[in-house]
């Protein structure tokens, strides 16, 4: 496996272009707080090389870097407990760091290639297990510039008490806009605090701040599966027409589509429409499948007892779930966590489409009412956000296939691949990132002990589905 050893070239601080006039301060909300007890995010691109020397390229990252700050001045910012207890982001332009290093050991097919996701990826990241509620004193972001034998990672880490993973990916697309030339952004952030997450509640921390809640010791492996469309779809469709389907095992058995474009009408590359619920609601989305498939066959893996509760805790943005909704691009965390429950006797002994309606139903239910509610119970019980697999029968959804993480052209092309730190894993994490194909395919980061996952790949269910090819792999 390739050597994680990157090399420090240099390391500088910067500034926005522009001081922050506009804003002075702001409060941590509820959304927020309970991040701080988690690690920075770490997430970023691997690029070709670009036509143009690394000396000149550092020097339009640097300048591209500064302006986009001057459009997010609280990521330039950090963290301050005022005397009544609330946290804030100071918005005083004490900057961000900037890292410049190299692996020219490494090449771009050597680090796509190998099965599970080699360890030099944590190398290309800063703040390498900082909790967010190191914002005190840190930087509350650190880009890596990282050149490789034919590439370049561009790596970005971020405290999770500033952004959840849509204000990440704004600031992300922003930096590679301006890099590429643009004089003007696409999405301004919207930085108003006068919304139903701002609140007077209070959250309580031990001296010397919180400690990270999950054991970052344990042996772990951590791989990407790939999942074309076409496989997302034949999920959907078991999810949603389950009792439709007469011979299932001869159909979805099956490690090639040739029985299912038969049974189903599929011809020419098309995939035959999907139907509404036995119980005729709304369908089960092609996510949500993917996520009870990955549910059902991790819970198969890891041999649980069939009367053992399993959770599946899955991450939803809110901004659009409130009325009246919160904009868009509106800065900070703006997130829930949904658990679903089940026993693992229940979820395996019946069909996919038992746990994907649990799932589904759970999703849809967590409207305007339902965010209100958790936000209400926050206040009365202000709390840290449990992150880890504290039973040994939990999996965790983060991300999201709907995050433009491909749409980081810095100027000369479109990321090969998007990939993560060390940040925030445990067994049980799952981050979804979109396909690098760009035709609707979607990537799983999954991370579990040594053991589940040789049984996920063992699991022919599950890896009927896989793909070979993840990202854009390039050829040696």
């Amino acid at each position: 496996m390739p050597s994680s050893n990157a090399t420090i070239v240099s390391r500088c601080t910067i500034y926005p272009d522009q001081k922050s006039t506009t804003i002075e301060t702001l409060k941590l909300s509820v959304s927020d707080l309970p991040m701080l007890s988690c690690q920075y995010i770490q997430k970023g691109v691997l690029l070709p090389y670009p036509p143009y020397s690394i000396d000149d390229l550092i020097t339009f990252l640097k300048h591209s870097l500064s302006t986009a700050l001057s459009h997010f001045p609280a990521l330039a910012g950090r963290l301050q407990t005022d005397p009544t207890g609330h946290v804030h982001i100071v918005c005083n332009d004490a900057g961000v760091d900037f890292i410049q290093a190299k692996a020219r050991h490494l090449s771009t097919h050597t680090i796509l290639s190998p099965t599970d996701v080699p360890e030099c990826f944590k190398g290309f990241f800063a703040f390498d297990k900082t909790l967010s509620y190191s914002g005190h004193s840190k930087p509350l972001m650190a880009v890596q510039v990282t050149e490789l034998q034919d590439g370049i990672f561009i790596g970005c880490s971020v405290n999770h008490a500033v952004t959840d993973g849509t204000s990440f990916w704004h600031f992300f697309n922003t930096f590679a806009e301006i890099c590429k030339g643009s004089k003007k952004i696409s999405n301004s952030p919207d930085f108003s605090r006068n919304t139903l997450f701002n609140s007077p509640a209070v959250l309580k921390f031990p001296a010397g701040g919180p400690k990270v809640t999950f054991s970052g010791d344990e042996p772990l492996r951590e791989r990407v599966f790939h999942f074309r469309r076409e496989a997302i779809l034949k999920l959907k469709f078991r999810a949603n027409n389950s009792d439709l389907i007469c011979n299932s095992a001869e159909i979805f058995g099956k490690q090639r589509n040739d029985s299912w474009k038969a049974a189903n009408g599929e011809s020419n590359g098309k995939v035959a429409p999907l139907f509404l619920t036995k119980n005729n609601t709304a369908e089960i989305s092609s996510f949500q499948s993917l996520c009870a498939q990955l549910w059902r066959s991790v819970t198969r893996a890891r041999k649980l007892m069939p009367s053992k509760m399993t959770t599946f805790r899955m991450a939803v943005n809110c901004r659009h779930r409130l009325e009246p909704r919160l904009e868009p691009y509106y800065f900070g965390n703006a997130i829930q966590s949904i658990p679903t429950a089940a026993s693992a006797g229940e979820l395996l002994s019946k069909d996919l489409s038992f746990g994907a309606e649990l799932l589904h139903r759970n999703v849809v239910a967590h409207g305007d009412g339902t965010v209100r509610k958790g936000i209400s119970d926050w206040e009365k019980e202000p709390r840290l956000f449990p992150l880890g697999n504290f039973d040994g029968a939990s999996i965790t959804m983060g991300s999201s296939p709907r995050f433009p993480m491909y749409d980081n052209d810095f100027g000369w092309g479109r990321p090969l691949a998007v990939r993560s730190g060390r940040a925030n894993k445990f067994d049980g994490k799952i981050s979804a990132f979109p396909g690098g194909d760009g035709k609707g395919s979607v990537d799983l980061e999954v991370v579990l002990s040594p053991d589940t996952m040789i049984g996920l790949e063992n699991d022919g269910e599950f890896m009927q589905y896989v793909s070979e090819i993840s990202g854009c792999t390039p050829t040696p």
